[in-house]
């Protein structure tokens, strides 16, 4: 018997506190080295990619399985991504869910990871720069795992943030509220999400203040990258999910060849206690979020689980 689900079942079936709680069980595997989880693979052609990440966490989760979604640029129905999973100790095949809202919310309990490991313990105050769908379910990750009293966010589209903070104030019972530019956003922020589709710095790093904890989602390579380079050098803790995927692209990641690239540790080993998130309160702390091979996996595994408890 194995599992077909959808984008309505994953709405219906996910909590983010479960998801967060499935992913840093995969960081536990991973800093314990018994998750397999290679860069992504493209195959090429001229019309479109089609993008591979596989993995497999054998320890304690006991998948394995891929994802693949595709790169056309056109604007036709069916785009979708896939999640294979099957069991790693016997190979049966265990599932596939379909739809795009899989990978959002697993990126989004990503973050959600990265702030309980490396932000304030009594950090209240959230900035959102973007309003998509990453930056949702970032701040939906952000409230499970922190106390948060106010979010305010910026979006150089006025309409988008003000339908951003009436929806997200709704689903999350906690006062977000639309600003008119990004200082203002930033503005006693004690996290900081940025996701954004933007090629250029969305802030300067000189706005940030003492102590807060960012998080960066969108484009971040040596071409094109939201947060400003300068955010490296003030960062007391620099962390990503992978650095062998952050320094296996075509087109290097923005710190790759900057004197913060070897400062650059697993968050992981963050989230595992093998080093300290920060040393004093004021630390700045940066995550960038790349993707690890393997968590597409375990979320999709997470929510035939959660199937077969309300079958």
């Amino acid at each position: 018997m194995y599992h077909v689900l959808t984008d309505q079942d994953v709405e219906k079936l996910v909590s983010m506190k479960m998801i967060v709680s499935a992913i840093e069980r995969t960081y536990e595997e991973q800093a314990n080295g018994t998750l397999v989880a290679p860069p992504r693979f493209r195959l090429e052609t001229e019309q479109g990619d089609l993008v591979f990440t596989a993995g497999a966490a054998t320890a304690v989760e006991k998948v394995i399985g891929f994802r693949v979604y595709d790169t056309y640029a056109n604007d036709l129905d069916g785009h979708q991504q896939l999640v294979c999973v099957f069991d790693s100790d016997t190979g049966v095949f265990k599932g596939i869910v379909i739809g795009n809202l899989l990978g959002a919310v697993r990126t989004g309990a990503i973050g959600g990871v990265a702030i309980k490991a490396m932000a304030r313990t009594d950090a209240e105050h959230v900035a959102v720069i973007g309003t998509g769908m990453q930056a949702r379910t970032q701040l939906e990750a952000a409230v499970a795992v922190r106390d948060v009293k106010q979010v305010r966010v910026f979006s150089r589209n006025p309409e988008n943030r003000e339908i951003f903070a009436a929806e997200m104030m709704k689903k999350l019972d906690v006062e977000v509220i639309a600003v008119d530019s990004p200082t203002s956003c930033l503005q006693g922020a004690d996290i900081v999400i940025c996701a954004t589709n933007s090629g250029t710095p969305v802030f300067d790093a000189e706005w940030l203040e003492p102590g807060v904890h960012i998080n960066t989602v969108g484009p971040k390579s040596v071409m094109r990258h939201e947060v400003p380079m300068e955010l490296g050098a003030r960062s007391s803790v620099i962390a990503t999910d992978s650095i062998e995927q952050l320094k296996s692209y075509s087109t290097p990641h923005f710190l790759v060849g900057t004197p913060d690239e070897e400062r650059i540790i697993q968050l992981s080993d963050v989230v595992t206690g093998k080093i300290p998130a920060r040393k004093g309160q004021d630390d700045i702390t940066l995550f960038c979020s790349v993707g690890l091979a393997g968590t597409e996996v375990v979320v999709a595994n997470e929510i035939m689980k959660a199937a077969v408890g309300q079958a």
